[in-house]
């Protein structure tokens, strides 16, 4: 069964509170009430959409917890969701929903959002979370040369 966003930010609101000490209930009806901090990113990945998948699937389990990978239509696009530590410490839930959807044989695009909810003190969570997470994704890891020498790919455009 899919989730919303606010759903699944409020069970681990809730999670974290129950942890805490305090009442995970209590803690789940506040966290539906909070703002949401959501920040979207389109990035031009220069990779076919297989490689992209996987590219895209690895650094988001790399920065969290997956929750689903969902095939959406007819496989030219594929759904991949993770919740993420963000703001101070690393405490505060993210979830990261990114899409890969297939551009030209060369090129795929990757829609990606983070959501976090936001207290008092406003940490901007979930920008900050999909700004790093673009990041790594822009980043492609560097790869040896014909003579030895290392050159690093270049990564996505934004689009």
């Amino acid at each position: 069964m899919d989730q919303s966003e606010d759903q699944i930010l409020a069970e681990e609101l809730a999670a974290l509170g129950a942890v805490g000490g305090g009442s995970g209930r209590l803690v789940r009806v506040v966290a539906k009430l909070m703002r949401k901090n959501v920040h979207e990113v389109n990035l031009l990945v220069p990779l076919p959409f297989d490689d992209a998948v996987k590219r895209v699937s690895g650094v988001l389990r790399r920065a969290g917890r997956a929750l689903d990978t969902v095939p959406v239509g007819s496989g030219e696009d594929k759904t991949i969701r993770v919740v993420a530590g963000g703001g101070v410490g690393g405490l505060n839930p993210v979830v990261v929903t990114a899409r890969v959807l297939k551009a030209d044989g060369a090129n795929s695009k990757v829609w990606l959002r983070a959501a976090a909810k936001e207290g008092l003190i406003r940490q901007r969570a979930g920008e900050k979370t999909a700004v790093r997470l673009a990041s790594q994704l822009s980043t492609r890891p560097e790869r040896t040369g014909q003579a030895g020498e290392r050159q690093a790919d270049s990564g996505p455009d934004y689009v």
